[in-house]
């Protein structure tokens, strides 16, 4: 879920589902009932519930994995149904709206494909697809996935830990930081056309937080290669911290001495904090964040929940953030 302004990772189904178009325009309904619009605005919901893509497993090629031993890969919540993860995104490189990557982004050609690798790293170099598919054993990890406009999904991913790459690379005594750079390719990425982001986008993790077993390279989802509009072919999967910081279709990784800049940083540095990690008490400028809404759950109006300090991975995650002000940190 590139999940949040992303940029964007079991076979258990969802059933009597409604459509996640209708979620897409929550704030824009509550806006417009008060002023006596609700019914016009439902109707432009339904309209746009006809376009999202439902198609599930079978659709793309499989990609077999084993359960996972990774402490906190896995959950028993009910899995968000495959239409709603793969039509309901956030990839601005494809638009805006929640449903533009599904309806645009069959324009990505994701064969062949590449990873630079470079900074302070002993082994730097060039990794095709096939080579990183070949680097680990795939795993299924089964991840509550949090977005920063209150929004959340549970996903069956189909990776391995970022980690497994980064020992073979030989990070040097420098490298702190990791940062990682989305394909920007205006012949297929139509939303690059738009100013609302610097591109290629960018994103950073610290280097422990990189290495940590719960960080994901992500090349598939419900048992199958990533759809496009989840940041096909690779991707990264950070489940403690709001979507954003999960970068897609990544075609480069540097490591780096000093803290990187990321693209929602350079946009908005008030709003989006280089850590980004889950934290119901520290509210974004503009709206709460102490409640979710889980995507596939009880319809238009459905039950907020309690979002969770680091998203749920607290006992895995916390001692990475021992002594820092996380509200300083955001």
């Amino acid at each position: 879920m590139h999940f949040i302004k992303d940029r964007g990772f079991g076979p258990l189904r969802g059933e009597g589902v409604t459509p996640q178009a209708l979620y897409g325009r929550r704030r824009e309904f509550l806006a417009r009932l008060s002023a006596g619009a609700a019914g016009a605005t439902l109707a432009v919901w339904a309209a746009r519930s006809a376009h999202a893509q439902t198609a599930g497993p079978g659709k793309l090629r499989p990609l077999p994995a084993g359960k996972s031993a990774v402490s906190g890969a896995l959950t028993m919540e009910k899995l968000t149904p495959y239409g709603d993860v793969s039509s309901y995104n956030n990839f601005y490189e494809f638009g805006t709206e929640k449903t533009d990557p599904a309806r645009l982004a069959g324009s990505l050609k994701t064969q062949p494909w590449s990873v630079v690798v470079e900074g302070e790293v002993k082994k730097p170099g060039t990794w095709d697809l096939d080579a990183l598919l070949k680097l680990g054993p795939m795993e299924e990890r089964i991840y509550r996935m949090r977005c920063v406009e209150g929004w959340s999904m549970v996903i069956p991913w189909v990776g391995y830990s970022l980690a497994e790459l980064i020992k073979r690379v030989e990070p040097t005594g420098n490298a702190r930081f990791v940062q990682f750079a989305t394909l920007a390719d205006k012949s297929q990425m139509p939303g690059l056309r738009s100013s609302v982001l610097e591109w290629p986008y960018v994103e950073g993790l610290r280097l422990d937080e990189a290495m940590h077993p719960l960080t994901l390279l992500a090349f598939g989802l419900y048992g199958e290669v990533l759809p496009n509009q989840n940041g096909a072919p690779v991707r990264l999967v950070v489940p403690w911290k709001y979507g954003f910081k999960s970068a897609k279709s990544i075609v480069r990784i540097r490591f780096v001495d000093k803290q990187p800049k990321t693209s929602w940083e350079v946009a908005a540095s008030s709003e989006y904090g280089f850590y980004s990690n889950v934290n119901p008490k520290v509210d974004h400028p503009r709206w709460s964040q102490a409640t979710e809404r889980r995507i596939g759950d009880d319809g238009l109006l459905s039950r907020k929940r309690p979002t969770l300090m680091f998203n749920g991975y607290e006992a895995q995650v916390g001692q990475l953030y021992a002594g820092m002000d996380l509200a300083k940190n955001f």
